[in-house]
């Protein structure tokens, strides 16, 4: 794996590249080309985690965790929807601390079969599909399952998943149950009105949802050494159904 040499301007996150050497074989693969990186065997985790030090699946199932036995609930109470799953880096991290039951949703057919061939035994099931598109019995295959928890791990922003998706797996949730996510730094401030970082913000900041837990902290390191901030965020559904805010967000023309 080589990185490329430092520019005179930095890419974001969803441009940057590595060349992978295979064989005697070069290829220039997108950090954000999620397939070609799932179909080899531990790729994922060398360039994340290994070489760019992610910490954020821990982090996330930490605070959640924190939070959840704050108020006297268990871990092992929570039945997860793990949004964006991919290979299954944030369910092997919920599971150290103590949940169980734990379904993955992701888009992409190359991060459930890296799942299932990395991680055998973490998730109970693994759909492949489009939130933002459910039909009628997928959909109510899912609400059968009774999630009480929601949880996303760097996934959010970039164009891979749109607000559309999130707030349809927000739809999936009970009534009190757990909403647990990152996000990167930028979405939180008032200064990007961009669709995404607009609905995460109505999301936070809604009455409708009662925040537990808000930290800054380093998600992982950038291709130049630099820390690459993000916000670990923990949360309840206090309604039924979505905050009004984000609804009328999501059903707007466009």
């Amino acid at each position: 794996m080589e990185f490329p040499p430092p520019k005179g301007g930095d890419l974001d996150q969803d441009e940057a590249y590595f060349h992978l050497v295979d064989d005697g074989d070069r290829s220039k693969i997108r950090f954000h080309d999620y397939p070609s990186i799932y179909r080899r065997p531990g790729l994922y985790e060398q360039l994340f985690y290994d070489r760019l030090k992610c910490q954020s699946p821990s982090k996330v199932a930490g605070v959640l965790s924190q939070a959840v036995t704050k108020v006297n609930e268990r871990p092992s109470e929570l039945r997860v929807l793990d949004l964006g799953a991919g290979n299954g880096m944030a369910a092997e991290a919920l599971a150290s601390v103590g949940v169980s039951r734990l379904v993955g949703a992701d888009i992409i057919p190359e991060a459930r079969a890296a799942a299932f061939r990395d991680r055998p035994s973490i998730y109970d099931h693994y759909y492949v599909t489009d939130l933002s598109d459910l039909d009628g019995p997928v959909r109510d295959e899912l609400l059968a399952w009774s999630f009480n928890c929601l949880v996303c791990v760097a996934a959010l922003g970039f164009g891979d998943i749109p607000p559309l998706a999130v707030g349809a797996a927000l739809g999936l949730i009970e009534r009190n149950g757990w909403i647990a996510f990152n996000i990167k730094e930028s979405f939180l401030d008032a200064s990007d009105d961009s669709g995404f970082s607009v609905f995460v913000r109505e999301l936070i900041f809604s009455e409708d949802l009662d925040l537990f837990h808000l930290e800054r902290y380093r998600h992982r390191l950038s291709i130049d050494g630099r820390p690459l901030s993000y916000f670990a965020i923990v949360g309840k559904k206090s309604g039924d159904e979505l905050p009004p805010s984000v609804r009328s967000m999501l059903d707007a023309p466009g």
